[in-house]
């Protein structure tokens, strides 16, 4: 059986879809029901939903061969796994953002606002920029508003929420989608199995090599 981390919500959703075109699918995973782990003997898969953060770990630990995940998700926490490629799909940016009349000075250290304080001191390290980082759970675009922050790092996808909180993006850091990923052991054992689904997988979504 080849165990597949997929991630809760509408990514994993469309994730399972990819699966199910690709000759993969497990009926049973459409039903209600409280049930954790899916699986078809026919097709040879096991399926299983995680929070998006922890679909990494799953994969790193070898609790599944393979997992859908962020590329978000893999800078900030770096997991040792192997990337296999790009499915195309939940697209966006991670992205320096603030209030339009801000204007850095580098007299100052930089507040920054995150939920990927990693992802923020690379990129900030990559410019020489001093900064103070400020871990948020929440909603990040908050900070700059209230004056905690002077600017967040943070994934944008449409810029709506920006723009309705008279915020603007200042830099992209890097672009975001959904990545394939594998366990590196699993990845040996199940070579076979996991490069025929990988191929049929990223044949249909054009997003990948």
């Amino acid at each position: 059986m080849i165990n597949i981390a997929l991630p809760k919500g509408r990514l994993g959703e469309k994730a399972y879809d990819l699966f199910e075109k690709a000759g993969y699918a497990c009926p049973s995973i459409r039903e209600e029901s409280r049930k954790l782990i899916f699986e078809n003997e026919e097709t040879g898969v096991r399926y299983f939903w995680a929070k998006p953060t922890d679909v990494p770990v799953y994969v790193e630990r070898g609790a599944a061969d393979i997992g859908i995940a962020g590329k978000d998700i893999l800078l900030e926490y770096e997991p040792d796994v192997y990337e296999l490629g790009d499915l195309g799909m939940g697209k966006c940016r991670m992205c320096v953002a603030g209030p339009a009349s801000f204007r850095d000075s580098m007299d100052t250290t930089l507040r920054v606002a995150t939920k990927f304080p990693n992802i923020a001191k690379k990129y900030y390290a990559s410019v020489s920029r001093q900064i103070d980082i400020i871990n948020l759970h929440g909603s990040i675009e908050l900070a700059p508003i209230v004056g905690l922050s002077d600017v967040i790092v943070d994934i944008v996808e449409t810029g709506s929420t920006l723009r309705e909180n008279n915020l603007q993006v200042f830099e992209t850091i890097v672009p975001i989608s959904a990545r394939l990923i594998a366990n590196k052991a699993g990845y040996k054992f199940k070579y076979d199995e996991i490069r025929t689904m990988s191929e049929r997988i990223f044949a249909l979504c054009n997003g990948g090599t």
